[in-house]
């Protein structure tokens, strides 16, 4: 009985919502509601985005709702969201009235471009093609078009997630990507020096591709673009949380941990108290935690592992302890990687994180009220680090990132660079590095050093101007203007074609009273971007000296 109640009450809860019938005006009400429910309980989402722009948004999208299709006020309301910029802070495309339509293929943003990673067998035509186009248009433009309707963090995020959404039909269409909505979308492709084309056929309503941490696995149906004969360390016991290899060549223990959540039959902090207790126990000169997929889970599960890094004093020291992070490390796994860059000497090696190094996670389930429409608001501020060490995201002390045909053949780039790593010349803070020629008084060698640490790749994701600008506001703020011109003429010989670092230049001058100098600095800054809101910080600049 309880389990023909329970079927009965499934099939006539999909009939309710297969009789949803949305007006305009039921469209506007839902707007209402959500624009109402932002205001009054979660105006502290308001950081990226004020009040106003989210206001303008809104009337934008009222006044057009009554032109627009059920699935375009869908993509709408994502819209709006997105303008949040928080992973956790988005909205639904798979409700069973509105659900979306997914086509047939999977692709990978790579280092060289992006690729279809996986597809159904009937297109296997398409496996391990670079994509050129979509619907006709140039990927490039498609992913541009489409990122306004993301809840991306950052680009790492929109790489690992928002890429997810130039399958959706609804979602193209919505966002202008193709002219009309259609079960059918050919892509522009590439392989071996061909170009070609392949029209794909959308999926029923409710499926989509198999995924698991962002790649479709070779089954029956789904291919990979893998050679599937060898199995790279990442992408072992997928169906693991978590699992340790000992590498003899190497003297290596790597870990892979994929999700902040208990493993049914050994918890975390079991598992990892037998990590460490193999590592104090055997011939182990390094620990390599590979946290690239992990998306996160519950941060209170960080703490044993953390701990006891730390305590296992072996591997907690520079050069010892490598933690590969990627586009996919994010959430609870934010919470860990930060943890263990305060607390530990890891060695970042990959890609930036996909989160806000501070960040509002944990959000509540916000059902519209006549559409059903979920929508997630968070609600949680998460500040792992001090305010002045905020950013984008947690860059890789070294970068390193996969291509497409490293991915083909398994090989693993990270894990190799974490493996071969000798410091020699590479600095792990490249700040305190500078700092120290700059105090030893080695202003020539700082300008050498500097500008070859700005060309070599491993560094591509440390942003050296934002650092020394950060600096220099700092001394500024201090009232220090004699140091801190020495700092923003630094940044400005640096990078003279940055605005920014003629503005704060500017700034630095005026404050110690060179008025001449601080013009001359504010024109350069007004001349590098005369329409952007850098420039016209300048020219407000110039204006209040009565110099414009």
């Amino acid at each position: 009985m309880k389990v023909f109640l329970s079927s009965l009450f499934f099939t006539l809860t999909l009939f309710a919502h297969a009789q949803i019938q949305m007006t305009a005006e039921k469209w506007q009400e839902d707007l209402q509601f959500l624009q109402q429910t932002v205001h009054q309980d979660y105006a502290f989402l308001f950081r990226k985005t004020s009040a106003d722009e989210f206001d303008a948004a809104v009337r934008e999208l009222q006044e057009a709702i009554p032109t627009m299709a059920d699935h375009e006020v869908v993509v709408g309301l994502a819209r709006i969201i997105a303008l949040f910029k928080y992973g956790h802070t988005g909205i639904s495309y798979g409700h069973e009235a509105f659900a979306f339509r997914h086509f047939p293929f999977n692709l990978y943003h790579f280092s060289d471009g992006v690729y279809v990673q996986g597809t159904h067998k009937k297109y296997r035509e398409a496996l391990g093609a670079r994509v050129v186009s979509i619907g006709g248009m140039p990927i490039a433009e498609a992913l541009h078009a489409l990122s306004p309707a993301v809840n991306a963090e950052n680009s790492q995020f929109f790489k690992a997630y928002g890429i997810n959404d130039l399958r959706i039909a609804e979602v193209l269409h919505a966002q202008r990507i193709t002219p009309s909505l259609t079960d059918t979308l050919t892509l522009g492709l590439e392989k071996e020096g061909k170009a070609y084309e392949l029209t794909f056929t959308a999926l029923p309503k409710g499926e989509r591709p198999p995924t698991k941490y962002g790649l479709v696995l070779q089954q029956e149906e789904w291919l990979d673009a893998r050679d599937t004969a060898v199995t790279p360390y990442y992408l072992k016991y997928l169906d693991k949380n978590y699992y340790y290899e000992y590498l003899p060549d190497a003297r290596t223990v790597y870990v892979r941990h994929s999700e902040v959540v208990h493993e049914e039959g050994e918890d975390i902090p079991t598992f990892f108290g037998r990590v460490f207790d193999f590592i104090e126990n055997n011939a182990v000169d390094r620990l390599v935690l590979d946290v690239r997929l992990n998306g996160g889970g519950n941060n209170y599960f960080n703490k044993d592992v953390v701990r006891g890094i730390i305590q296992t004093e072996k591997i907690d020291q520079v050069g010892k302890l490598f933690v590969i992070i990627g586009r996919r490390t994010f959430s609870a796994c934010q919470n860990l990687v930060l943890e263990l860059d305060s607390y530990t000497n890891a060695i970042f090696v990959g890609e930036p994180t996909g989160e806000n190094i501070n960040f509002y996670g944990d959000n509540n389930r916000i059902p519209l009220p006549n559409s059903g429409i979920p929508v997630y608001l968070s609600y949680a501020w998460w500040q792992d680090k001090p305010q002045w060490e905020d950013g984008p995201w947690l860059a890789p002390h070294v970068a390193v990132e996969m291509s497409f045909e490293a991915y083909k053949t398994n090989q693993d780039p990270v894990l190799d660079t974490a493996l071969k790593f000798d410091a020699g010349d590479f600095e792990l803070d490249p700040m305190q590095y500078m700092t120290a020629l700059y105090m030893a008084g080695e202003q020539e060698k700082l300008l050498v050093e500097t500008q070859k640490m700005i060309a070599d790749p491993r560094y591509r994701f440390y942003d050296f101007e934002a650092e020394l600008s950060k600096a220099g506001a700092r001394i500024l703020s201090s009232g220090d203007p004699g140091q801190a011109i020495a700092v923003f003429e630094f940044v400005g010989q640096l990078f003279p074609e940055s605005a920014g670092a003629w503005v704060q230049l500017g700034n630095a001058y005026r404050q110690a009273g060179q008025a001449d100098k601080a013009v001359e600095s504010y024109k350069k800054a007004l001349a590098l971007d005369p329409n952007g809101a850098v420039g016209q910080d300048a020219r407000g600049q110039l204006v209040e000296m009565g110099r414009m």
